[in-house]
């Protein structure tokens, strides 16, 4: 298989629009081959709903979601382009699956664009040392460095983790999916998780899992 770059990842997504991770696999599926990622993409439906992404989206909801017994809340924004789908079932029950996967996952970003450079390259200089610690050789250090870094995006950015009711995929993937059955585009915007105590010094109960337990269950 034809190693896949970071600067092919780069102008796949240039061409179509759609997120590193969709193009990295596109590429990976086509094995480098640029034109056929392309049909991959568009074959798959992600293409055409990327090129949504730069409609404006103005209209929209603002969920809340407090978990039981009030020990999690959540504030959520997701914007669509017209009222009519805002006040659908639909994409209102696809809100609150959003707003409820925050509270279980507690991501602390909304995408990885807005995580701080200077968060990053904290935590690239510790994974730097643990890796050395591994007794790992120099040049391959920065690889898996990269990699690490990956999985931190899909710890910490909401757009980035896994699904807590699909784990199959991720909650950008969900979103592309509401894009393509809406036939508009749909952007999380904002949110904000508050845990009960947080910051206090108190007995540490794992309500995250609790969520994520509540969650698989509905």
């Amino acid at each position: 298989m034809a190693e896949i770059t970071a600067s092919a990842v780069k102008e796949l997504r240039e061409q179509t629009g759609v997120g590193m991770m969709d193009c990295k696999k596109a590429l990976q599926e086509a094995d480098g081959d640029m034109e056929r990622a392309v049909e991959i993409l568009r074959e798959k439906g992600i293409a055409s709903a990327a090129k949504k992404g730069g409609r404006i989206a103005a209209e929209g909801v603002v969920e809340s979601y407090i978990h039981m017994g009030g020990k999690i809340g959540v504030l959520l924004e997701v914007n669509c382009e017209t009222d009519f789908v805002a006040k659908t079932p639909e994409f209102k029950a696809f809100v609150r699956d959003i707003a409820m996967h925050i509270a279980a996952a507690n991501p602390q970003y909304l995408s990885r664009e807005e995580v701080p450079a200077e968060v990053l390259d904290k935590e690239r200089e510790i994974l730097r040392a643990q890796a050395r610690n591994e007794g790992k050789p120099d040049k391959i250090i920065e690889r898996m460095v990269e990699g690490r870094v990956e999985k931190f995006y899909k710890d910490y950015c909401l757009l980035d983790q896994a699904f807590v009711r699909d784990t199959d995929i991720s909650i950008q993937q969900y979103v592309t999916d509401r894009i393509q059955k809406t036939g508009e585009n749909v952007k999380v915007r904002r949110f904000a998780r508050y845990e009960m105590g947080e910051g206090l010094e108190k007995r540490q109960d794992n309500f995250a899992e609790e969520v994520a337990a509540q969650a698989a269950k509905l």
